[in-house]
């Protein structure tokens, strides 16, 4: 059995590209076993297999398995204590959503890894159709998110969309959009109506949502707060939501 202690291996320095958006064209990574794990369930390409040797009796059925040192295995991964396993996960292709049913939460220029995975997680946990993402959003491969999603990239739909595209879809099919800021024009979400399908946006940390997002949503939403407190930070406002809504 071959093991690659080399960080010159040219299979192995085409992975290490992989930690850099501009080469997450058609492939990206994933680091430990639960993630693992989840890819295998859910059926899609995987590519190629770093682990250790120790594992060979767990992944006697990938033929695609690299066995690596510790060190190369450290060098591939993005933690500081890898679980022992690095994969390179071949992308889906998505379509375009069907705004015409459904619940969907767009992450408008939301710009933390940590944020975004944790949104679209808990958006798979409330059951929601689908997640889209502004073009300036975190990318949605690259390891901070995907440890944050847990795989449910995996369990629902992932689109990525302008804001502009996202508005001109939903009036032409006739969802609400639902957009979360404070002014004199927002709701409460607790007097919003029980709706069946809408997009629920959530704007970038800092800067709320766009302008144009503001101007064209069907209601502006906001989470009114007893204490004193400026703000919530963008993913537990969003739980808040995505749970009320579904």
């Amino acid at each position: 059995m071959t093991i690659i202690t080399s960080k010159a291996n040219s299979v192995v320095k085409n992975a290490k590209k992989l930690h850099q958006k501009k080469y997450r064209k058609s492939a990206y990574l994933i680091e430990g076993w639960h993630l693992f794990e989840e890819a295998v369930q859910a059926g899609v390409t995987i590519e190629k297999i770093f682990a250790l040797e120790s594992y060979r009796d767990q992944l006697a059925a990938f033929p695609q398995t690299i066995w690596v040192s510790e060190e190369i295995l450290l060098d591939l991964a993005d933690t500081q204590t890898p679980q022992g396993i690095v994969a390179v996960i071949q992308k889906e292709e998505v379509c375009l959503p069907d705004f015409r049913q459904g619940k969907y939460l767009f992450l408008e220029d939301v710009q933390d890894p940590g944020n975004v995975g944790t949104m679209i997680r808990t958006a798979d946990a409330a059951g929601f159709t689908g997640v889209i993402v502004s073009d300036k959003s975190a990318d949605i491969y690259s390891l901070k998110t995907l440890r944050s999603m847990q795989g449910s990239h995996f369990h629902l739909p992932i689109y990525r969309m302008t804001s502009q595209a996202l508005l001109e879809e939903a009036k032409e099919t006739g969802i609400p959009v639902l957009a979360t800021t404070l002014s004199k024009d927002s709701k409460d979400y607790r007097d919003l109506p029980h709706l069946d399908q809408f997009v629920l946006v959530m704007g970038n940390e800092g800067q709320g949502i766009s302008s144009v997002m503001a101007e064209s949503a069907d209601q502006l939403v906001h989470i009114g707060m007893k204490g004193r407190a400026e703000s919530l930070n963008v993913a537990v406002a969003a739980g808040i939501l995505i749970f009320h809504l579904s």
